[in-house]
């Protein structure tokens, strides 16, 4: 693929990427797709899928209560705990509010290592890392926001979310379809969204404007983005994802540049589908 070069032309230091189909074939890499890169936010799908594998082995139900009074492994999931950004404190009650926050990941992550008797970090990379060979990926700090990686690993991570074969389909199917629909909410770098649409871990594009994916990219693509200038989507109307690292943190460069590389890489997509 030839849109992937367009990352040369990024305002970063350092850059790589990748387009994987559903079939997990790898159409197209630019810069050194073994170079380990702190992910952010990206780490969420990451602390997400460790959950959804956990679900799947019984160590709980998304209705296990977990987080605020009131609030369950569904609600810290989807961002609706009513747990602030940072602080271990409810703004809302559960249920009520789209509220974004890396302390409901961190509650989760607490869940899991309380019910499953095993650290989180040990259980995410027995259950996820391990299974799907991403050897470079380790989570170092909060699983909200510690995890690093490759975009090697992170191509099996996205071919996994589109060929789930450590979950089951339904299972994926729920995780990205809109939770708690109708919820209105901030979306970080990118302003109040009216909905606010969110899977269970998974962003979801839907119609949101502006956003950091494409004009053409499917309302059902998922994802994530993280403040240290990476991101990861897949759009499930071009049978396809996309991974990107880059060591720049998020700013309007990045809000400048993601969309049109998406449409870019969309449109050659297209244009390889016969």
């Amino acid at each position: 693929m030839e849109s992937v070069r367009e990352i040369e032309q990024w305002p970063v230091e350092n850059a790589a990427t990748a387009v994987v189909t559903a079939a997990g074939d790898v159409l197209g890499t630019h810069g050194d797709t073994t170079k380990v890169y702190k992910l952010a936010s990206v780490t969420k799908p990451l602390t997400a899928y460790a959950a959804l594998i956990a679900i799947e082995e019984g160590v709980v139900e998304l209705d296990t209560p977990a987080g605020p009074e009131g609030s369950t492994i569904r609600h810290l999931l989807a961002h609706t705990s009513g747990l602030a950004f940072t602080e271990h404190k409810p703004m809302a009650p559960p249920g009520n509010r789209r509220l974004y926050s890396n302390a409901g990941f961190e509650q989760l992550a607490d869940a899991l290592t309380e019910h499953s008797g095993i650290p989180f970090a040990d259980y995410q990379a027995e259950a996820l890392f391990q299974p799907l060979g991403m050897k470079a990926t380790k989570l170092t700090g909060s699983p909200a926001s510690g995890a690093e990686s490759t975009v090697d690993d992170l191509v099996a991570f996205a071919a996994e979310l589109q060929a789930p074969k450590l979950i089951a389909a339904e299972t994926a199917r729920e995780a990205t379809s809109i939770a708690f629909s109708g919820l209105s909410g901030v979306l970080p770098g990118f302003g109040h969204q009216k909905p606010n649409d969110w899977g269970l871990g998974f962003e979801i594009r839907d119609h949101k404007s502006p956003h950091w994916t494409g004009a053409s990219s499917s309302p059902r693509t998922f994802g994530h983005f993280g403040q240290s200038g990476t991101f990861l989507w897949v759009d499930p109307g071009a049978g396809a994802a996309c991974v990107a690292l880059t060591d720049r943190a998020f700013g309007p460069w990045a809000a400048e540049v993601w969309p049109p590389y998406t449409d870019a890489v969309l449109a050659e997509l297209r244009e390889l589908t016969p």
